[in-house]
């Protein structure tokens, strides 16, 4: 998980969502969050449960979107 950028327990994501499989693609230099894509649609939150769960199990700790639920930029908040 080296480059991951975590600061006071917050991470900025970037989320493309429909994707083939839920990966990290990279970072975005000029937004400084983190691109993932996800498997699941943007749809009645299936994206965003998703990008909790993965997060969740890649991390090893408790996640939850502080902020974003709507958009394609998130803030995640590890516990």
């Amino acid at each position: 998980m080296e480059g991951i950028h975590i600061k006071n327990n917050l991470l900025k994501i970037i989320v493309k969502p429909n994707s083939s499989k839920n990966e990290i693609l990279g970072f975005d230099e000029n937004k400084q969050a983190l691109k993932v894509a996800i498997c699941e649609p943007a749809d009645k939150d299936k994206a965003n449960k998703e990008v909790i769960r993965f997060f969740s199990k890649l991390l090893k700790k408790k996640v939850r979107i502080k902020s974003g639920l709507r958009s394609h930029e998130k803030i995640l908040e590890i516990t």
